[in-house]
């Protein structure tokens, strides 16, 4: 049976794919951003996922404000790296694994949760920056994703957006499905986004240390309760651009411990600031047989 082995949290800013595309990684301002992954980038080279359940915000690339679904499931076989308004990335095409995807779609939304189903898409940096972080960006000599992924799109750019309650109980239909799925295959389930940041207005530029480290803390020992703050507090606290972090409460409801197994295992975490305008953090956790 297929199984989720661990669950990876990381921001996902659009100028950190920019660096690592334009060679800058290197660069005083960044190497610090780069250096928190190096441990991950190991991990993952020896955890050998099979497949990524992908949890990220699409920014008006595949959506629009014509067309805004609360939560959206990927079930194509590949998805294309978005024109964000500058051309796309210099990163490979996102194979998805449609039989694992139309299966988790069928068991989520019997469990009540409306899903929409997307067989075609392209994916922004939402998606492409996580990967490149935990994988680094493929050589030309072998340019694809050592890995299947599912895209998992929330919608946290308009309001209303769903609640961190909500996508924790998400994350636990998601491992029911996934554990049901009758393919050995080794799963790991990611959130993306945040942390505090604020794009416009009167505090863009907003970023709350303490506040982030409360978060990880939280989200390591206390899922549930993390689960019940409310938007307003996301905005107050972190910024507008904050309530992206709700999209973490679906991996975490995912893991084995919400469900009663043992507790998850935290393996590296990482806090940055500043990249770009934004708060970094990082936070790997396993689940433990």
């Amino acid at each position: 049976m297929a199984k989720i082995t661990a669950s990876v949290y990381t921001s996902h800013v659009p100028a950190i794919g920019a660096a690592l595309d334009l060679g800058k990684d290197k660069e005083p301002y960044w190497q610090p951003v780069f250096a928190g992954y190096d441990f991950s980038k190991q991990w993952i080279k020896e955890e050998k996922p099979d497949v990524i359940f992908l949890v990220y915000n699409d920014h008006a690339t595949a959506f629009s404000l014509d067309l805004i679904p609360t939560f959206a499931i990927g079930t194509g076989a590949q998805y294309a790296p978005a024109d964000e308004g500058w051309g796309p990335r210099p990163v490979p095409t996102v194979q998805g694994h449609p039989e694992l995807a139309a299966h988790i779609a069928q068991s989520v939304i019997q469990d009540d949760f409306d899903l929409t189903i997307v067989n075609r898409m392209d994916v922004d940096h939402g998606l492409t920056v996580p990967l490149s972080l935990m994988f680094g960006n493929p050589p030309q000599s072998h340019f694809e994703w050592p890995c299947s992924v599912i895209p998992f799109a929330v919608n946290v750019v308009q309001y209303p957006v769903p609640s961190g309650k909500r996508c924790f109980e998400l994350g636990k239909a998601i491992r029911k499905a996934i554990n049901s799925f009758d393919q050995d295959l080794n799963v790991q389930i990611w959130g993306t986004g945040g942390m505090s940041h604020q794009l416009q207005g009167a505090r863009a530029g907003l970023i709350n240390s303490d506040w982030d480290n409360r978060f990880l803390d939280r989200l390591i020992s206390d899922p549930a309760g993390l689960a019940e703050v409310p938007h307003i507090e996301y905005v107050r606290e972190a910024g507008s651009e904050g309530i992206e972090l709700v999209m973490w409460l679906i991996a975490r409801g995912a893991m084995e411990d919400v469900a009663g197994g043992k507790p998850a295992k935290p393996v590296h975490r990482f806090f940055h600031v500043p990249a770009s305008n934004t708060a970094v953090g990082h936070l790997i956790l396993e689940n433990q047989s």
